[in-house]
């Protein structure tokens, strides 16, 4: 197995050659043995803003001629040398029990989609219904609303091929420690994705490419005997005691007793459905706020002081937090170089997201910055959180004059309690802003730490809120509440729903993940449990 030298820091601008040379002088590998040295993860430490400060953290792989010296290196060597297991591949023992039609998926995300495409390689021809549009299709009805304001209900940034990721950054990065974080990874690149993502600790796709591998994954799985049923929404859900035996959808009936439920945090009037059929579910936190915007030189200059600009560094980009007690206020979903942008998904409501393209070369940054909300904070109803982020949609599209443009506020303002705009940054979400008091949209407790979160990242990051000479303030736009699903579904150790068998809950929609890797991540582990259990066809 090949070594793994990590923690390698070293000056950011080092040539790799000579990160190569300081892993083999740490694994101490004998002379006359020829080695292969490659990068298997590289990350920016910017905690110190100088020339010196800045570093490169390396984790470096090294081959070696003679493989029986790996393992004798990595036990005479400190805990920075290890040896690299080998990546397994996904090969599920099939089960026994009869598949009555075949293995439907709701919602072709990132779940559902890691969910078909591991199914249709192992010979189920899985079946997806998506409530959207193709992509095609989808990025005509997204752009027809950003520039005219007129909504798909059905097709949009929520709903439809890619799911509600595929209008983003393509963020891949996690927390979640699971080797399949490597297949999806891999599943990527050999899809089109960059190859830099396999080694990246940040990796990103950009909506522009993953939009080309989105389509590329579609059409492995269609070759496989897999099919799509776009603008099929799923209406019903048939069973007995044993459990699920059909799924009722716009276009009729289809019988199966394997459903993956990978449907997305929005997909509100499933969540309906499902309760009204006492599917087991339970509230859970979400959160709240608005989308936040500086000028991304900004952003560098506060990251990288007197190296902003710096042609060998990455955009600027951030993840900040502050909790007290159960309480939090934090960052989300950064996307440098990047736009805000209308994400609505049911009419007269206003609903942002951030995206930004592969090179991130806009002209501001954003994030969302969001409040905690605990499931006792919105009601006692298991659809509560479902109703206090619609309250907040419909509101912030009142307070932005009921045309479709978005409630916005400078954050110097907001924090001095003063309403509009004078910033010299410039909005970017596509239908427009007014000028709005965001104090108007949130209850006492969610303004003070948004205040609070405003004020501590500024110290973090010197720019951030902005104000001071030279540095215009930011610009908040209203608002985010789609940060994650307000319900979860609960399933078994099995994957399987607690209250329907045959059933398989997937995903950030049945509250099982939390961005694009752990969805797909999800989605596989979904598929997993369906092959072991059932037969190919």
């Amino acid at each position: 197995m090949p070594l793994l030298i990590s923690n390698l820091s070293v000056p950011f601008d080092l040539p790799v050659e000579e990160v190569y040379a300081l892993a083999g002088e740490k694994a101490n590998i004998p002379k006359g043995v020829q080695a292969k040295f490659y990068t298997v993860k590289t990350s920016l430490d910017a905690r110190r803003r100088s020339q010196k400060g800045i570093r490169r953290v390396y984790t470096v792989g090294i081959e070696l001629s003679s493989p029986a010296l790996e393992g004798e290196i990595s036990s005479r060597c400190g805990p920075c040398v290890r040896l690299r297991p080998p990546l397994e591949p996904l090969k599920p023992v099939h089960g026994r029990e009869t598949l009555k039609g075949r293995p439907v998926i709701v919602g072709f995300g990132p779940g559902g989609m890691f969910a078909a495409l591991l199914l249709a390689r192992e010979g189920y021809r899985p079946i997806i219904l998506e409530r959207g549009e193709s992509l095609s299709q989808r990025v005509k009805a997204v752009n027809r609303y950003w520039s005219t304001g007129v909504l798909s209900p059905g097709s949009n940034v929520q709903f439809g091929e890619g799911g509600a990721g595929t209008f983003s950054d393509g963020k891949l990065t996690t927390r979640i420690g699971d080797n399949r974080c490597e297949y999806v990874l891999r599943e990527f690149h050999r899809h089109g994705a960059p190859e830099e993502i396999l080694h990246l600790a940040k990796p990103h796709i950009g909506t522009d490419r993953l939009r080309k591998v989105v389509a590329s994954i579609r059409e492995e799985i269609l070759g496989l005997g897999g099919e799509i049923r776009f603008q099929t929404p799923l209406t019903g859900i048939r069973s007995n005691a044993s459990g699920i035996l059909g799924l009722e959808t716009s276009s009729g009936p289809l019988e199966t007793n394997a459903a993956v439920l990978a449907i997305g945090h929005s997909a509100r009037d499933t969540f309906q459905m499902l309760a009204s059929l006492g599917i087991p579910m339970e509230k859970k936190a979400f959160s709240v706020g608005v989308r936040i915007e500086q000028l991304q030189d900004i952003i560098d200059r506060g990251l990288y002081g007197g190296l902003a600009g710096d042609p060998r560094l990455p955009k600027g980009e951030y993840q900040l937090s502050w909790r007290q007690g159960e309480e939090a206020v934090y960052t989300f979903c950064m996307c440098p170089g990047g736009f805000v942008v209308p994400a609505a998904s049911e009419p007269e409501s206003i609903t942002t997201n951030g995206m930004s393209e592969f090179a991130r070369d806009q002209a501001n940054a954003n994030s969302a910055l969001v409040v905690s909300v605990a499931p006792e904070q919105t009601g006692p109803g298991l659809l509560d959180g479902i109703a206090f982020q619609r309250g907040l949609e419909r509101a912030a599209f009142r307070l932005g004059g009921g045309c479709g443009k978005a409630p916005a506020q400078d954050a110097i303002r907001f924090l001095n309690g003063k309403m509009g705009l004078d910033s010299s940054v410039s909005p970017s979400y596509a239908l427009g802003v007014t000028n709005g008091d965001l104090s108007q949209l949130f209850d006492r407790r969610i303004c003070g730490l948004l205040r609070e979160g405003l004020m501590r990242f500024e110290r973090q990051i010197p720019g951030f809120t902005g104000g001071r000479e030279g540095i215009p303030s930011a610009v908040m736009t209203g608002v985010e509440t789609r940060t994650s699903s307000p319900v979860r579904i609960l399933r078994g150790s099995d994957f399987q729903s607690t209250g329907m068998k045959g059933l398989y809950p997937c995903g950030e929609g049945a509250g099982y993940a939390g961005g694009i890797m752990s969805a797909a991540v999800d989605g596989l582990r979904v598929a997993e449990a369906v092959i072991t259990r059932f037969a190919a066809e």
